[in-house]
């Protein structure tokens, strides 16, 4: 192989390799947690819990959702749903929120896998398969492909469901959470919750 040839090659892998990385990045949601700043027809401007200002970009149809608040007992067996946690003291899991799922986004997302609401928290998206009543709340035993897990859900928890909303709701100072895609030039809502009704997405 000539020196030339074998500096083809190079750059011929190299621009692969670039090309699968600015695809990884494009792949990888952003999640974006914050108060809105301001909106208009093209940016969302959130200030995130970390007192970082961002920038999203908008389309004119953006779809936008809420969420409103249901009662840790209306969970029964059969529900799907979705719950951040953190390992309790005892190494259990414990639900920071759950967030139940209509029956048609029914095996949203499903797994077991890290979550970034608080550090070292973890998102369970699964099927509830028995709720077991305790004296501070509830332990629901969840099957997702691949296995299962026993979360404690304290009384306090928050527990919503979806709710419409649009981009009328967009306001200056309600919070928001956004998942967007990370492609030139910024970042791009993918899916916007906002609060409404005085509920705060807990995601």
């Amino acid at each position: 192989m000539t020196i030339a040839h074998h500096t083809v090659r190079l750059i011929a892998a190299a621009a692969l390799l670039a090309s699968a990385l600015v695809q990884a990045r494009e792949n990888t949601p952003v999640r974006i947690r914050g108060d809105i700043i301001a909106v208009d027809a093209t940016t969302l401007t959130v200030r995130h819990t970390s007192g970082e200002t961002v920038k999203i970009a908008i389309t004119p149809d953006q779809v936008v959702g809420a969420v409103k608040n249901v009662r840790l007992a209306d969970i029964q067996k059969g529900a799907f749903i979705g719950t951040a946690t953190r390992l309790g003291p005892d190494g259990n899991h414990v639900a920071i929120e759950v967030l139940v799922f209509p029956e048609s986004a029914r095996g949203s997302n499903e797994g077991h896998y890290a979550w970034d609401l608080l550090p070292g928290s973890m998102m369970t998206n699964a099927n509830v398969e028995t709720v077991m009543s305790g004296v501070n709340g509830r332990t629901l035993h969840l099957s997702y492909k691949g296995g299962t897990k026993d979360v404690v859900v304290p009384e306090n928890t928050p527990v919503v469901t979806f709710a419409p909303a649009t981009r009328t709701d967009l306001i200056a100072g309600k919070k928001v959470f956004v998942v967007a895609k990370d492609t030139p030039p910024g970042l791009s809502a993918t899916r916007i919750v906002v609060e409404k009704d005085g509920v705060a997405p807990p995601m």
